[in-house]
């Protein structure tokens, strides 16, 4: 029984723990990546698509997103849902790709930046203490219905903590690289 409870906590966690990454993907810091296109959908025949699932996208050199679409029709709804996006990017559409040149961040900018990952990484610390509380509560209910001891309760509350700190401690990782990446000038 306390294995079922700690096995799905810590899915859970590690599906926290996942988000939160990819949260963090989508924030850019200076350098192209194509993490930074990972929400932007395209109109494509009336239905909003990735922009990964109708094109490639390329970085040829570290400071250059290249997009080359599979179907060149979508070119203009691909940059308008780039314009749109609110990363601040403005794409150049030559006809045939679009070249996204990724600016340098200002000081102001990356304090902001660094605001908002701190605020995805709280966010994931929440997700696991929320999964935390849950398998708490499964477990006391299980002892409220005598299908584990005490003892059992005591050690499972101990072991679902243990997962806890190492989860959180996992986004802790993550934020000081994620910091330590939107410093770098």
């Amino acid at each position: 029984m306390i294995e079922e409870v700690l096995e799905e906590a810590e899915r859970k966690m590690k599906k926290a723990v996942e988000t939160t990454a990819e949260e963090f993907s989508t924030i850019r810091t200076g350098r192209a990546s194509a993490a930074l296109l990972n929400r932007i959908n395209v109109n494509y025949y009336g239905q909003p698509t990735p922009l990964k699932q109708v094109s490639s996208i390329s970085v040829p050199e570290p400071s250059m997103l290249l997009i080359s679409p599979f179907d060149k029709s979508i070119l203009g709804e691909i940059d308008k849902a780039i314009m749109q996006s609110g990363l601040g990017l403005n794409p150049a559409n030559d006809g045939n790709v679009i070249r996204l040149p990724i600016p340098k961040l200002t000081e102001e900018r990356r304090k902001e930046l660094a605001k908002v990952v701190k605020a995805r990484a709280e966010d994931g610390r929440v997700a696991v203490r929320n999964v935390r509380r849950d398998g708490i509560e499964e477990l006391r209910h299980q002892e409220k219905e005598s299908e584990i001891t005490e003892d059992d309760l005591r050690r499972g509350q101990e072991e679902v903590q243990r997962l806890t700190d190492r989860f959180v401690e996992e986004i802790d990782a993550m934020l000081k690289v994620k910091e330590k990446e939107l410093m770098e000038v």
